[in-house]
């Protein structure tokens, strides 16, 4: 989808339609692609995942390339054994996950 600043972003939903992990803000639709085509290629190793917590405590990770560079990052999870389970789930989401583009109504549209 587009932000409001007209850049393209992605989200990557669970079965249960709440959002997993979510991108940067990219320039060009065809880097978004390529953002998702890395989130599914790198998504399936344990090292790819940077564990972390915020100031308040809580826990979050982000999904890194293998040049380390961050592709996307999660919600706030409350307990590590629940960030654990979005990695969990993004390991399952991503391997089959549908692509729909988002088109977001604007006031001039």
């Amino acid at each position: 989808y587009k932000d409001k600043e007209g850049k393209f972003r992605f989200r990557l939903q669970a079965n249960n339609g709440q959002n997993i992990i979510a991108s940067q803000g990219y320039t060009t639709k065809k880097s978004c692609m390529n953002g998702i085509s890395s989130v599914k290629k790198n998504s399936q190793g344990y090292t790819n995942f940077e564990r972390l917590r915020s100031k308040d405590g809580s826990h979050y990770f982000n999904l890194k390339a293998q040049n380390k560079l961050v592709i996307a990052t999660s919600q706030m999870y409350s307990s590590s054994k629940a960030m654990e389970q979005g990695i969990n789930s993004v390991k399952k989401n991503t391997i089959h996950a549908e692509i729909i583009e988002i088109k977001v109504k604007t006031i001039d549209s």
